[in-house]
């Protein structure tokens, strides 16, 4: 089985970089995404002194780890957001047939190797943040680090496979779900504060994005919740990604068994 995924894969490799100057300007055309996370705050920066209460450098470490556990959860599972197409066409059909897993397999059969440089780069990044901001490392938060990249991957990897198992019951439900993933992207790259009313209350606490890169950086930095949540909230933010995978996983086997072909 395992010699299967990686023949998925290493066909999947062969096909992208088949045209390699077309591969190579790819791969650096999305380094601009995290190019214009940072301008974005550098932008706000140039008007005041600090955002929700939090200095530039703090706020960096915030975007940062977004912008970084986005671009891994887009490279390893973005490419889900296709399965629309797999559904319309009755190409799903075909994957099903095989006696593998459908999920891996759509993964690697579409894996968006042209986003590596993004998530090298947004990695890159995170550690010019972290450095900026003056963490003091410990063994602690080293493993608070490790567990929020590996957590904040998952969650969004999650509501990566969430939004596109709506599709196994209205094929045109990109938006939509988008309007969540990518909305949730901007949300929890900067400080909780900065938000009021429902909106903070369904994006941060709802959803859980306030336990991406919010509450975090607040314990990699040593700050205080200027909203009141105790600070090991910050420690246990990892554990957001637990309940996230799990309901992703039930909406995904919901939508493969709902799934009745195109009736071609």
């Amino acid at each position: 089985m395992a010699r299967a995924y990686w023949a998925l894969f290493a066909g999947q490799f062969r096909s992208v970089t088949a045209y390699r100057a077309s591969f190579a300007v790819e791969l650096f055309s999305n380094l601009g995404v995290i190019v214009f996370d940072v301008l974005a705050v550098l932008v706000l920066f140039s008007v005041t002194r600090t955002l929700g209460g939090f200095t530039v450098r703090e706020v960096l470490v915030m975007v940062s780890l977004t912008a970084c556990t986005f671009a891994l959860a887009d490279l390893a599972v973005g490419n889900i957001e296709r399965v629309k197409t797999y559904v319309r066409s009755g190409r799903l059909d075909t994957v099903l047939l095989r006696p593998l897993g459908a999920l891996p397999q759509l993964l690697l059969m579409d894996m968006p190797l042209k986003k590596v440089s993004r998530s090298l780069f947004a990695l890159a990044v995170l550690a010019v943040a972290l450095h900026l901001a003056g963490v003091t490392w410990t063994p602690a938060r080293a493993a608070l680090l490790a567990a929020t990249v590996a957590g904040a991957v998952t969650f969004f990897g999650a509501f990566f496979v969430a939004g596109a198992s709506v599709a196994f019951w209205w094929v045109e439900s990109g938006e939509l779900a988008n309007s969540v993933t990518y909305g949730g992207r901007e949300f929890a790259g900067y400080p909780v504060p900065v938000f009021e009313g429902w909106f903070r209350n369904t994006f941060a606490y709802g959803l859980g994005f306030a336990f991406v890169g919010y509450h975090p950086a607040l314990a990699l930095l040593g700050r205080a919740d200027p909203l009141g949540l105790p600070a090991w909230s910050g420690w246990a933010a990892p554990l957001v990604a637990l309940p996230a995978a799990g309901a992703a996983a039930a909406v995904w086997r919901l939508g493969i068994r709902h799934y009745r072909s195109t009736g071609s």
